[in-house]
């Protein structure tokens, strides 16, 4: 869905799915976190045959974000911080592309910033500039 422009709707009927995939990069990124200390001791060792016994659950979590990541890119959406959840949709606004604006955990979009603002320049749907 290379450059998808949303309406409100679809943005809104991709959010069930946004929320299961979100939630579980963000719980594949905690493991990863988890574990850092021991893989980097690991890689630290490379050199001399080292391993760790998380490094295939390590790779494995990798691959699974990178796999959401594309899912998520294959719909049209554009994930832009992976902790908070906040993902972006191509949106045309008063014959200008702007991006709608949403954060995982609110129940439905109600933002938009334009495309050189991001998350800080949020306005409300409904408020006319």
């Amino acid at each position: 869905m290379d450059d998808h422009i949303f309406s409100v709707g679809e943005a809104n009927s991709l959010l069930p799915q946004l929320e299961v995939f979100l939630t579980q990069i963000q719980k594949a990124r905690r493991f990863l976190y988890e574990i850092r200390e021991e893989i980097q001791k690991a890689r630290a060792k490379a050199d001399f045959g080292g391993g760790s016994p998380k490094g295939p659950s390590y790779l494995k979590s990798l691959e699974f974000i990178i796999k959401r990541l594309e899912k998520i890119q294959s719909m049209g959406v554009l994930v832009k911080d992976i902790e908070r959840g906040l993902c972006d949709f191509p949106f045309m606004r008063d014959g200008e592309m702007v991006y709608l604006c949403w954060k995982l955990g609110e129940s439905e979009v109600e933002w938009w910033h334009s495309t050189d603002t991001g998350f800080s320049g949020r306005k409300h749907l409904d408020h006319d500039e």
